[in-house]
């Protein structure tokens, strides 16, 4: 049985040159829950997967509460986290904040790779020096003695050992976003005996589905549709 799927795919447009999906596309808001479940219901979705960022918490949900009221199935596409190895100096946190008041324990300079979203936690810090890489140029408020590294994933191995290297990097900040494509930072801190002041990601919203990867997030919508079918 094969059925005919329209995806229409929508980015927060928190960054100035997305990587666009194929087929329809919409950037930015819904204006909260209740702007996208008008939504849902207008345009008339059957289902909704939630691909965004672990850490986009407040989109997620909206997302959930907004699937609720339309009566709109929902499912979460989380890729799995990452866990701690032989040879890990791992450092778990719950938060930002948290991160930077474990930071000057551990050392001077820093490598944060957490986005331009959320600096303001660490814009107190003046004795730490940071590497900052983000995808789009940070705004104030930001740390006093920081470097910025516009990049975008996958990062190499050998890119990652260099870059710690060449910064004489000491402490690596990370939110365990999971994936291949930013992961080689941790191998190279392993390596490096660097520790890794990592944040936990939030947690799904309550009875809300969820899939380790696409071919997971595309067999419950099989799964879905063809529950619909008549028997």
């Amino acid at each position: 049985m094969h059925t005919q799927v329209r995806v229409t795919s929508s980015l927060a447009g928190r960054v100035a040159r997305p990587v666009l999906p194929p087929g329809r596309v919409r950037i930015g808001g819904f204006g909260g829950p209740e702007g996208l479940a008008r939504w849902l219901r207008e345009h008339r979705v059957d289902a909704v997967v939630d691909a965004t960022h672990p850490f986009a918490e407040a989109m997620s949900f909206n997302a959930a509460r907004a699937a609720a009221d339309a009566d709109v199935p929902l499912l979460a596409l989380r890729r799995p986290s990452w866990t701690a190895g032989p040879g890990d100096d791992w450092r778990p946190v719950g938060s930002l904040e948290e991160a930077a008041r474990a930071l000057p324990a551990l050392g001077e300079r820093v490598f944060l790779t957490t986005g331009r979203m959320g600096l303001a936690a660490f814009a107190h810090l003046h004795t730490q020096w940071f590497l900052v890489r983000s995808v789009d140029a940070p705004r104030p408020p930001c740390p006093p003695r920081m470097e910025v590294l516009l990049d975008r994933g996958p990062f190499t191995p050998d890119g990652e050992r260099e870059l710690l290297r060449r910064h004489r990097i000491e402490v690596l900040v990370t939110k365990d976003s999971g994936g291949a494509a930013t992961a080689p930072k941790l191998a190279a801190a392993r390596e490096a005996g660097i520790p890794a002041v990592v944040v936990r990601r939030p947690p799904v919203p309550q009875g809300v589905p969820t899939a380790a990867d696409s071919p997971g997030a595309a067999a419950w919508l099989r799964q879905l549709f063809a529950s619909r079918l008549p028997g």
